[in-house]
């Protein structure tokens, strides 16, 4: 499909730069096959049925943005998958002025070296010294906001917690599970009461969910693969809720992608460990989820792809619109959306 069907107008006011406090005070835009409402996140409870199960990632954000040296050059980078015990991949600004066997100083005593470096430029730095990695980390690094926050102010103190989510147990995400930020202890506790489940997984979500499209067709895009887990407990629960009539209802769209990754053509959810590079575009048939609860995407990005194939392309740019024009807060700390679609939406290629 042509890259352009999925562009729309977005404010740069709508750009949120901080998130609602407290978290579960976000308004929710939920979307039941075509029909659109304004809620709020702490319906929740209410809108979801007895039975259902929202499926959570607990992978959790390390402080990945370096800033450096390479002798007189300046070096920034962001890691974005780990390769090993003390190597990373990491997109590097000023990537020309490094060669393989060249020594990054960090600060800090944080130093690594040019391991590799791949064919689109991305450099493999291995972190020189004992001390584990996640250590040299909270030295040197920063929280890795998105470019769109970042552009337009600096990363603080606010920022170690406000991109975590209150699941977030397992180290290795560049990028924060950012539907999850909604969520609270209260929030969590009265779906509980409602009998509704919540599971996690693990998706270690790298830098490239914020890469540009920039093929013209969706068929040129590569994805970036991230690495994830879903443990044989955590598989079995889920096709029994399946079983017995509930709903699986991916919170965010790295739960989603991971569940796909793991799931049969007969939806059954096997257990997994590896690397996904799963790219859903409209024509997307899913098999393992019956909802998803996410933040509102980038315009031609993977993201509002994928959503488009869950709802249809053009419910979901209605859905954007009325959002704009009802100043939903938008992105990583932006307000959130729960896509409940009533059938499968298939597509031919355009």
């Amino acid at each position: 499909m042509r890259v352009d069907l999925f562009d729309f107008d977005l404010p740069a006011e709508r750009i949120a730069l901080r998130p609602a406090k407290p978290r579960d005070s976000a308004r929710l835009l939920l979307v039941e096959g075509e029909a659109i409402s304004d809620r709020a996140v702490l319906d929740l409870p209410a809108i979801l049925r007895p039975g259902d199960t929202l499926v959570f990632n607990d992978t959790r954000v390390i402080p990945a943005q370096l800033e450096g040296k390479r002798g007189d050059a300046r070096i920034g980078a962001t890691l974005h998958k780990r390769e090993g015990p003390r190597d990373w991949w990491a997109f590097v600004r000023n990537a020309k002025r490094l060669r393989v066997d060249d020594l990054v100083e960090f600060g800090n005593g944080v130093s690594a070296t040019v391991a590799d470096r791949d064919e689109e430029g991305a450099v493999l730095l291995h972190f020189e010294g004992e001390d584990p990695v996640e250590i040299l980390l909270e030295r040197a690094g920063r929280m890795p906001l998105p470019p769109y926050i970042a552009s337009r102010r600096p990363t603080d103190r606010y920022d170690r917690d406000d991109y975590q989510t209150i699941f977030a147990r397992e180290d290795g995400a560049v990028a924060a599970p950012t539907a999850a930020l909604h969520f609270t202890p209260g929030l969590i506790e009265t779906l509980k009461g409602n009998g509704i489940c919540l599971e996690t997984l693990t998706l270690h979500v790298g830098a490239g969910t914020f890469l540009p499209v920039k093929a013209d067709d969706t068929s040129e895009h590569k994805m970036h693969s991230e690495w994830g887990r879903i443990d044989e407990e955590t598989a079995d629960r889920l096709n029994r809720v399946k079983g017995s009539g509930g709903r699986v209802i991916a919170v965010g769209t790295t739960s989603l992608r991971l569940l796909e990754s793991a799931a049969g053509e007969d939806g059954t959810i096997r257990p997994f460990a590896g690397d996904t590079a799963i790219f859903i575009t409209p024509g997307y048939r899913f098999k393992a989820i019956d909802g998803l609860l996410t933040n509102f995407h980038l315009p031609k990005s993977t993201l509002f792809m994928l959503v488009s194939a869950l709802m249809g392309l053009e419910v979901m740019k209605s859905a954007y619109s009325h959002a704009i024009e009802g100043d939903y807060r938008f992105y990583s700390y932006g307000d959130a959306s729960l896509l409940l679609p009533q059938r499968q939406v298939c597509f031919t290629s355009i």
